[in-house]
């Protein structure tokens, strides 16, 4: 009998240091398939440029959270655009964004919903999507349908940044036919700026006529990931760039990591969709 409970434990010592081994080399595969993703031979130059942003804000940390949460005081022309505090799953597939007017924008990855309907106004669906991306975008470089190309250097505000166009897949979001320029420093790899289009409700040839740009500055970490504290826009120009004074500006504050209660990104019954 005390052979046989010997020979059990052995034979349970050898399975526990075998599966021990097996779990060590997957989770070593795993490591470098995603070592092999940021910095994969076969990239492009400008898609490499995209993996060395990712790489340098940290997005495998942000990406490994459920939920991030903070406040966002927007403003253009002097004006109060919005005073929020946003809550949204790091892949982006729900948000809920509380203004302090009272006014609740929901996304449950298939709909857009505002609560109460009495605070319904033009541009909602606009307000949910636009901001938590420029917040997300340095996270999202290489997400499904993402395309790069004409990785080049351009100057801002006296310094030379490297920089790569953005485009994006049919039925990507919604607005497809936008397009980014993103700059990159040079030294820190860190996300500097993005001229943009805005197609959303318009054509593309009329949205080129109006770009604009977001500047990210006073960058600081939260669990290791990188987020800039200010948000500059401008307007901007393939000739020109970047110029002019700012015509508005944001303020990230209160960052954290959470995790979200299951019912917390479900609309109140009296909500409305929205689709504009």
């Amino acid at each position: 009998m005390t052979k046989y409970i010997l020979l059990v434990l052995v034979s349970f010592a050898i399975f526990s240091c075998q599966e021990e081994k097996k779990t060590k080399k997957e989770n070593d595969k795993a490591t470098v398939t995603q070592k092999d993703i940021e910095q994969k031979e076969t990239l492009s130059p400008a898609e490499q440029f995209a993996a060395n942003i990712q790489s340098a804000h940290q997005t495998s940390n942000f990406k490994s959270q459920e939920a991030i949460q903070f406040k966002l005081n927007l403003k253009f022309g002097g004006k109060q655009r919005m005073n929020a505090k946003i809550t949204m799953l790091t892949n982006s597939s729900k948000i809920r964004i509380e203004k302090e007017d009272g006014t609740i924008l929901m996304y449950d990855n298939e709909k857009a919903f505002l609560f109460p309907k009495e605070n319904n106004y033009d541009g909602a669906r606009f307000d949910m999507f636009t901001w938590t991306y420029f917040f997300a975008l340095p996270f999202k470089l290489t997400d499904r349908g993402t395309n790069w190309q004409d990785l080049k250097e351009n100057e801002l505000n006296e310094t030379q940044y490297e920089t790569a166009k953005l485009t994006f897949g049919d039925n990507i979001g919604d607005a497809p036919d936008d397009w980014y320029v993103i700059y990159s420093d040079k030294q820190t790899k860190l996300m500097k700026a993005a001229a943009y289009i805005v197609t959303f409700g318009k054509d593309t040839a009329t949205a080129e006529e109006n770009p604009h740009a977001i500047v990210y500055d006073n960058y600081f970490s939260v669990n290791g990931v990188a987020f800039a504290k200010e948000w500059f826009f401008y307007n901007w120009s393939e000739e020109k760039g970047i110029y002019g004074d700012p015509i508005g500006s944001g303020e990230i504050s209160n960052v954290k990591f959470i995790i979200a209660k299951e019912d917390f990104f479900i609309a109140p019954k009296e909500s409305i969709e929205i689709k504009k």
